[in-house]
């Protein structure tokens, strides 16, 4: 460029990142004057080192003949310069970042590539050898500027509050009563949670409510209870939820086996009692884990739960059971959210998915829409694991397998205006007699909340938060007996 305009002057505007200067000082600005000297362009090279306010940007934008933004990352979803230079009509040429592309199109600006100083040097060369197409980069940006000045911009954002506002005032209007009574609530209380928990973890079960230490602990219930205590924490802020997250993640911690796999049950003498835990109780554990390292109060407990969630990767292979597979693609989801570019773990959500499809096409026939030929227990977490694949993949088949089969469930244990389990005393079979009423677990109603939530998020139609609340209401007395379990 100097040698062809050898009147031009390069000026570096702006104070070095302080990022940069606590790791490296001033040691890159210094290099780049010791090069300027060894090419010999020291002369027309001017770096002024200071913050500088809007209205001296303003000044120099301005003045310029070309404003140049050569950002290595094409991930730059913005630059503030960059709008400020369009909209004092500045020519800019600039690396193709996505701001860049979307700004500079349609003739306001040139781009050229990363790293590629020989076009950048031929577009400054070009643009000074014919004033005119200088002048049109400069017409054309400005033109398009003045859209972008408040002003302008004002009037849209009042557009889009009114249109907000209207809309929720006609919601209000129409909506009537909560879909959820808040007065039907029970008062949020961890007392009987904090009851069963040690130092070790939350006891296997309780008798009148005083923990029987007899059966110990297992690996399901305390990765269940690491999610409440996550859920607790985010919509309380429980300071108890707090205190009670590290003794669940290290119980699961001191359960999981050298090869990455967990064992289930450890005795109240904190003796293990077997060697390796069910597919069920480690599709729980992976849930848990991916939950936490996606709604982490702090990164420590993130890392820590990442650390035993990657080890236990390797067996995600050996998974055949329907509820381990479902319950390990939730946890997998919730990975995913928090680490959207692994694709190792996306692909293994894939193909975790795969049998949980091919069981529907093969035992679904005529009006029995299932994934197996009986009806057992924790049956919504099967549909909420292909809603929840849904979201991160967008597999059609997975969501129409989700919503049908859960319509199917929804028929057979709605009834009456409240939920019906599956009893455990004898199930529900494809071609057997009909379904057992006795021996309802709280495990089927809690998926059944779960798996209308889900559904609800992913097509935000307010039939499934009622259909959520019904379902929770088991739990406080709508249910066959009507008998509240709550005390």
């Amino acid at each position: 460029i100097v040698e062809k305009h050898p009147d031009v002057m390069y000026v570096i505007l702006g104070t070095t990142h302080p990022g940069v200067i606590r790791n490296s000082g001033e040691e890159y600005r210094d290099s780049l004057k010791k090069l300027a000297k060894t090419l010999n362009v020291e002369a027309n090279l001017t770096f002024i080192n200071k913050f500088v306010s809007e209205e001296e940007l303003h000044d120099y934008l301005t003045a310029c003949d070309m404003y140049i933004t050569p950002y290595l990352n094409e991930a730059q979803i913005t630059s503030g310069t960059l709008s400020y230079a369009v909209g004092a009509g500045a020519a800019v040429i600039s690396t193709p970042y996505w701001h860049a592309q979307e700004l500079l199109s349609d003739q306001r600006g040139k781009l050229f590539d990363f790293r590629d100083s020989n076009a950048l040097a031929d577009i400054v060369n070009e643009l000074f050898d014919d004033e005119e197409k200088l002048h049109n980069l400069k017409s054309n940006a400005f033109e398009y500027g003045l859209h972008l000045r408040w002003p302008s911009t004002g009037e849209v954002f009042v557009d889009v509050l009114n249109e907000a506002v209207d809309k929720y005032l006609a919601e209000k209007e129409t909506s009537g009563k909560p879909i959820i009574d808040p007065d039907m609530m029970p008062a949020f209380n961890l007392a009987h949670i904090q009851r069963l928990t040690d130092d070790t973890g939350i006891v296997q079960h309780a008798k009148y409510g005083i923990p029987n230490l007899k059966e110990g602990y297992c690996v399901d219930d305390n990765a269940r209870a690491l999610i409440l205590a996550i859920m607790a924490y985010q919509q309380n802020k429980s300071k108890v939820a707090l205190e009670l997250l590290p003794i669940y993640l290290s119980y699961i911690q001191y359960m999981q086996c050298d090869n990455g796999n967990f064992r289930n049950f450890l005795s109240f003498r904190r003796e293990y009692l077997d060697e390796v835990g069910t597919e069920d109780s480690f599709g729980r554990t992976i849930w848990s884990l991916g939950y936490l390292i996606n709604n982490a109060p702090n990164n420590s407990y993130r890392e820590f739960a990442k650390d035993l969630f990657l080890v236990s990767v390797p067996h995600f292979k050996d998974l055949k059971h329907l509820r381990g597979l479902a319950n390990t693609m939730i946890g997998l989801t919730h990975f995913i959210k928090a680490h959207p570019h692994d694709e190792h773990i996306k692909d293994q959500l894939s193909k975790l998915a795969e049998p949980l499809k091919e069981a529907y096409r093969q035992n679904k026939q005529g009006h029995w829409l299932w994934f197996e030929e009986k009806m057992t227990y924790d049956n919504g977490i099967l549909p909420l694991a292909l809603m929840s694949y849904y979201e991160i993949s967008g597999d059609q088949e997975a969501y129409d397998i989700a919503f049908e089969s859960m319509e199917f469930l929804s028929q057979k244990t709605m009834i009456n205006g409240y939920l019906n389990p599956v009893g455990n005393d004898g199930w529900l079979f494809r071609d057997g007699p009909e379904m057992a009423l006795y021996d309802q677990q709280a495990i089927e109603t809690m998926a059944m909340v779960l798996m209308y939530f889900k559904a609800y998020e992913v097509t935000h139609d307010k039939m499934y938060i009622k259909q959520m609340y019904v379902s929770y209401q088991w739990f406080l007395g709508e249910n066959s007996l009507k008998l509240p379990l709550y005390d």
